[in-house]
């Protein structure tokens, strides 16, 4: 399955989003629908759904593990995920069950090679 979001190894945790043209195609971002801090969910599952102008889009796992903190800022700024997405425009951080399953993940190269194939 492609899917859109981006994690980031920071230590114990890994904090996850978002990708810039994920948040590009769904245009203008309105509501964020957060998981629990404590919530746990396996690798490609939907840990929640991003609500735009166009659609509405899930958003899946990258890797599997408990969710330890959420942003709580996207409740009032959404759209803190069109304009900063990497940055304050995070979603959730996890603190992954298997450490080493971040090292399986695709490559940002890789990610754009994927979205060429798309085109």
């Amino acid at each position: 399955m492609k899917t859109h979001e981006w994690a980031r190894d920071d230590g114990d945790s890994v904090k996850v989003g978002i990708n810039d043209y994920a948040q590009d195609q769904l245009g203008d971002i309105v509501f964020v629908e957060l998981p629990e801090v404590g919530a746990t969910f396996e690798k490609g599952e939907e840990f929640g759904t991003l609500e735009s102008v166009k659609a509405v889009s899930e958003i899946y796992m990258p890797v599997s593990g408990k969710v330890t903190a959420i942003n709580e800022a996207l409740t009032e700024a959404p759209e803190l995920v069109n304009q900063e997405p990497y940055n304050d425009g995070w979603i959730i951080e996890v603190k992954p069950d298997d450490p080493d399953e971040v090292n399986t993940l695709m490559s940002s190269s890789d990610y754009l090679e994927m979205l060429k194939g798309e085109e």
